[in-house]
């Protein structure tokens, strides 16, 4: 019984500090979003942004993220249109699949991509990154220097990321929804006119709005869950490696549930109508 006993309570303790270590986690991460947003900001203000950092990272992104970007959106888009085509011909409502499809790549689809490419390539990226220079000392040498890390390496990396997230958003949901219309229309199950008029009668501007919103709110996310990561980073190698692996797998976490909660609230305040 005091086997047990000590085994329930080794197990009850090692639940405790995880969820302390979730906490702290949690609190670095807000302390890190606001101190970033206000480094950002000010410098921005006082013009002493590095503008220079700002277009290598945006550059970088780009580079890593535009060619996977476009070749998972690809398939995503023939998936979708062959599925939700399948169905929509079984029910007789092979008109309203130009709709379904168009509106569920640019509310979902899309930024869920984007989300996923800015979580695994560029995200991966930026924590190996901060880890390295962490490892090595070289973000406590800029602390010794005056420095602050997160103006100098997290603000430009964060603006960087919002303008990547909101332009390759735009990219995945023209590819997605191209070529879906492709697929439907190629196979004769439905007319051009019927496809696209069946997407122009439902789809709201505040469609766009909604996946620009997710891009936006999916990039800073992922850049400060992996920037924290990589400022955090100790142990060698090794720890620039773990690093990169929780940073990954917390930034897919966390932009899952904003994902449910933005829909949700999205659903309630912009319930979809025929206009």
């Amino acid at each position: 019984m005091s086997a047990m006993a000590a085994l329930g309570r080794s197990g009850f303790d090692s639940m405790l500090d995880r969820a302390r270590a979730g906490t702290t986690t949690s609190g670095k991460l807000v302390i890190l979003a606001l101190g970033s947003v206000i480094a950002l900001v000010t410098d921005i203000i006082a013009r002493r942004f590095s503008w220079t950092e700002f277009l290598l990272q945006a550059w970088f992104m780009t580079r890593v993220s535009l060619l996977p970007a476009i070749l998972v959106s690809i398939p995503f888009g023939v998936i979708t249109s062959v599925q939700i085509g399948g169905v929509a011909s079984q029910i007789g409502a092979s008109s309203f699949s130009g709709a379904v499809n168009g509106i569920g790549v640019l509310q979902q689809g899309a930024p869920l991509v984007t989300s996923l490419i800015i979580a695994g390539a560029v995200g991966s990226a930026i924590t190996s990154d901060l880890g390295a220079r962490t490892v090595r000392e070289e973000i406590d040498a800029l602390k010794v220097m005056g420095i602050n890390p997160v103006q100098r390496l997290v603000a430009p990396r964060i603006l960087a990321a919002l303008i990547v997230s909101l332009m390759l958003t735009v990219i995945v949901a023209m590819t997605a929804m191209v070529t879906a219309f492709f697929i439907n229309v190629g196979n004769g199950s439905i007319s051009s006119g019927t496809y696209l008029g069946s997407f122009i009668s439902f789809s709201q501007p505040a469609d766009l709005i909604l996946a620009e919103f997710k891009a936006l709110v999916f990039g800073f996310i992922a850049t400060v869950v992996c920037s924290h990561k990589g400022l955090s980073a100790s142990g060698g190698p090794k720890g620039v490696a773990d690093a990169v692996n929780q940073a990954v797998v917390l930034s897919v976490i966390l932009l899952a549930a904003a994902n449910v909660a933005i829909t949700q609230a999205y659903t309630m305040l912009f319930p979809a109508r025929l206009v």
